[in-house]
Protein backbone atom coordinates (compact mmCIF):
# COMPACT_ATOMS: atom_id res chain seq x y z
CA UNK A 1 0.00 0.00 0.00
CA UNK A 2 2.99 2.56 0.93
CA UNK A 3 4.85 1.43 -2.01
CA UNK A 4 1.84 2.13 -4.49
CA UNK A 5 1.11 5.73 -2.40
CA UNK A 6 4.55 6.23 -3.30
CA UNK A 7 4.77 6.10 -7.06
CA UNK A 8 1.59 8.14 -7.09
CA UNK A 9 3.12 10.55 -5.32
CA UNK A 10 6.73 10.70 -7.42
CA UNK A 11 4.46 10.21 -11.06
CA UNK A 12 2.09 13.53 -10.24
CA UNK A 13 5.36 15.75 -9.15
CA UNK A 14 7.51 14.40 -11.94
CA UNK A 15 4.05 15.69 -14.47
CA UNK A 16 4.26 18.69 -12.51
CA UNK A 17 7.96 19.77 -13.39
CA UNK A 18 7.49 18.51 -16.72
CA UNK A 19 4.24 20.96 -17.44
CA UNK A 20 6.54 23.53 -15.23
CA UNK A 21 9.41 23.08 -17.79
CA UNK A 22 7.33 23.03 -20.93
CA UNK A 23 5.66 26.48 -19.91
CA UNK A 24 8.81 27.95 -19.48
CA UNK A 25 10.57 27.50 -22.37
CA UNK A 26 7.42 28.20 -24.62
CA UNK A 27 7.79 32.04 -23.80
CA UNK A 28 11.85 31.84 -24.35
CA UNK A 29 13.52 34.52 -22.27
CA UNK A 30 16.87 36.07 -22.79
CA UNK A 31 18.88 39.09 -23.07
CA UNK A 32 18.03 41.55 -25.54
CA UNK A 33 21.43 42.08 -26.52
CA UNK A 34 20.39 39.55 -29.14
CA UNK A 35 17.90 41.76 -30.79
CA UNK A 36 17.77 44.66 -32.40
CA UNK A 37 16.47 48.50 -31.15
CA UNK A 38 12.59 48.34 -31.90
CA UNK A 39 12.16 44.80 -31.92
CA UNK A 40 11.56 45.17 -28.30
CA UNK A 41 9.76 47.14 -25.85
CA UNK A 42 10.80 47.61 -22.13
CA UNK A 43 8.52 49.58 -19.54
CA UNK A 44 10.02 51.92 -16.68
CA UNK A 45 10.87 49.99 -13.62
CA UNK A 46 8.75 49.75 -10.64
CA UNK A 47 9.54 52.98 -7.63
CA UNK A 48 9.96 52.69 -4.40
CA UNK A 49 7.89 55.31 -2.57
CA UNK A 50 10.36 55.68 0.75
CA UNK A 51 13.66 56.55 -1.67
CA UNK A 52 12.30 57.53 -4.68
CA UNK A 53 14.72 55.03 -6.54
CA UNK A 54 14.02 51.79 -9.05
CA UNK A 55 13.04 48.62 -6.97
CA UNK A 56 15.64 46.20 -7.57
CA UNK A 57 18.52 49.22 -8.08
CA UNK A 58 21.81 47.76 -8.05
CA UNK A 59 25.25 49.37 -6.45
CA UNK A 60 26.22 49.94 -10.16
CA UNK A 61 23.11 52.06 -11.27
CA UNK A 62 21.36 49.02 -13.18
CA UNK A 63 18.18 47.32 -12.39
CA UNK A 64 16.93 44.30 -14.28
CA UNK A 65 13.59 44.82 -16.61
CA UNK A 66 11.40 42.25 -18.18
CA UNK A 67 10.88 43.68 -21.62
CA UNK A 68 8.23 42.59 -24.55
CA UNK A 69 10.05 41.32 -27.47
CA UNK A 70 8.47 41.44 -31.11
CA UNK A 71 7.95 37.51 -32.23
CA UNK A 72 11.37 37.55 -33.47
CA UNK A 73 14.13 35.28 -33.43
CA UNK A 74 17.34 33.69 -34.94
CA UNK A 75 16.96 30.07 -37.11
CA UNK A 76 13.62 29.53 -35.75
CA UNK A 77 13.96 30.31 -31.85
CA UNK A 78 10.76 32.43 -30.92
CA UNK A 79 11.86 35.19 -28.15
CA UNK A 80 8.91 36.84 -26.42
CA UNK A 81 10.58 38.21 -23.50
CA UNK A 82 13.83 39.28 -22.79
CA UNK A 83 15.65 40.89 -19.64
CA UNK A 84 17.47 44.18 -20.26
CA UNK A 85 19.74 46.05 -17.71
CA UNK A 86 18.45 49.82 -17.51
CA UNK A 87 20.28 52.88 -15.70
CA UNK A 88 19.00 53.67 -12.57
CA UNK A 89 19.75 55.96 -9.07
CA UNK A 90 21.17 53.84 -6.93
CA UNK A 91 20.35 55.62 -3.27
CA UNK A 92 21.69 54.64 0.19
CA UNK A 93 19.52 56.77 2.86
CA UNK A 94 21.15 59.93 2.51
CA UNK A 95 18.97 62.79 2.02
CA UNK A 96 19.33 65.75 -0.14
CA UNK A 97 16.93 67.87 1.52
CA UNK A 98 18.56 66.90 4.76
CA UNK A 99 22.39 67.42 3.49
CA UNK A 100 21.70 71.15 1.87
CA UNK A 101 19.92 71.94 5.18
CA UNK A 102 22.66 70.61 7.58
CA UNK A 103 25.10 72.31 5.17
CA UNK A 104 23.33 76.04 5.86
CA UNK A 105 22.65 75.90 9.64
CA UNK A 106 25.51 73.59 11.00
CA UNK A 107 28.24 73.90 7.71
CA UNK A 108 30.55 75.73 9.71
CA UNK A 109 30.77 72.74 12.32
CA UNK A 110 31.09 70.05 9.55
CA UNK A 111 28.21 68.52 10.25
CA UNK A 112 26.85 68.29 6.87
CA UNK A 113 30.53 66.32 5.77
CA UNK A 114 29.80 64.04 8.47
CA UNK A 115 26.51 62.88 7.39
CA UNK A 116 27.46 62.45 3.90
CA UNK A 117 30.43 60.14 4.77
CA UNK A 118 33.59 62.33 4.74
CA UNK A 119 34.70 62.36 8.56
CA UNK A 120 38.15 63.75 7.95
CA UNK A 121 36.71 67.20 6.00
CA UNK A 122 34.06 67.46 8.33
CA UNK A 123 37.08 67.02 11.65
CA UNK A 124 38.69 70.03 9.64
CA UNK A 125 35.75 71.38 8.94
CA UNK A 126 35.21 71.54 12.70
CA UNK A 127 38.52 72.97 13.95
CA UNK A 128 38.71 75.83 11.32
CA UNK A 129 34.89 76.79 11.71
CA UNK A 130 34.03 75.49 8.09
CA UNK A 131 37.72 77.59 6.91
CA UNK A 132 36.61 80.64 8.50
CA UNK A 133 32.96 80.27 6.87
CA UNK A 134 34.89 80.40 3.20
CA UNK A 135 34.44 77.02 3.06
CA UNK A 136 31.37 76.68 4.53
CA UNK A 137 29.86 79.21 1.99
CA UNK A 138 31.60 77.03 -0.90
CA UNK A 139 29.88 73.84 0.68
CA UNK A 140 26.56 75.21 0.00
CA UNK A 141 27.02 75.87 -3.47
CA UNK A 142 28.83 72.33 -4.00
CA UNK A 143 25.75 70.18 -2.02
CA UNK A 144 22.95 72.58 -3.79
CA UNK A 145 24.43 71.65 -7.32
CA UNK A 146 24.70 68.33 -6.16
CA UNK A 147 28.69 68.33 -7.15
CA UNK A 148 29.44 66.37 -3.94
CA UNK A 149 27.22 63.80 -2.81
CA UNK A 150 27.50 60.47 -0.69
CA UNK A 151 31.42 59.17 -0.50
CA UNK A 152 29.80 55.79 -1.18
CA UNK A 153 28.78 56.73 -5.02
CA UNK A 154 25.17 56.67 -4.34
CA UNK A 155 23.06 59.69 -5.19
CA UNK A 156 20.87 61.60 -2.68
CA UNK A 157 17.17 60.38 -1.97
CA UNK A 158 15.31 62.85 -3.85
CA UNK A 159 11.40 63.32 -4.57
CA UNK A 160 10.69 61.69 -8.00
CA UNK A 161 10.18 64.68 -9.79
CA UNK A 162 12.15 67.11 -7.61
CA UNK A 163 15.39 68.59 -8.41
CA UNK A 164 17.57 65.68 -9.67
CA UNK A 165 20.76 67.02 -11.74
CA UNK A 166 22.36 64.47 -14.46
CA UNK A 167 25.96 65.31 -14.72
CA UNK A 168 26.72 65.29 -18.34
CA UNK A 169 30.43 64.26 -19.48
CA UNK A 170 32.01 63.16 -22.17
CA UNK A 171 35.16 60.29 -22.50
CA UNK A 172 37.04 58.97 -25.57
CA UNK A 173 33.35 57.04 -27.06
CA UNK A 174 31.58 60.37 -27.13
CA UNK A 175 30.50 60.94 -30.22
CA UNK A 176 30.52 64.83 -31.42
CA UNK A 177 27.73 65.81 -34.73
CA UNK A 178 29.98 66.99 -37.75
CA UNK A 179 28.71 71.05 -38.43
CA UNK A 180 26.69 71.22 -41.33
Amino acid sequence: MFFRWKNYLFSCLLSIFCTWIILETKGETSKCDNLLLGQYFCPDPDIDASTQAAVGCTVNHTVEVKCQAAAVGKDGENITACIKNVSCQYTNGHSYETALLLSVFLGMFGIDRFYLGYPAIGLLKFCTLGFFFVFHLVDIVLIATQVVGPADGSSYIIDYYGPRLTHISKNMFTYYKPED
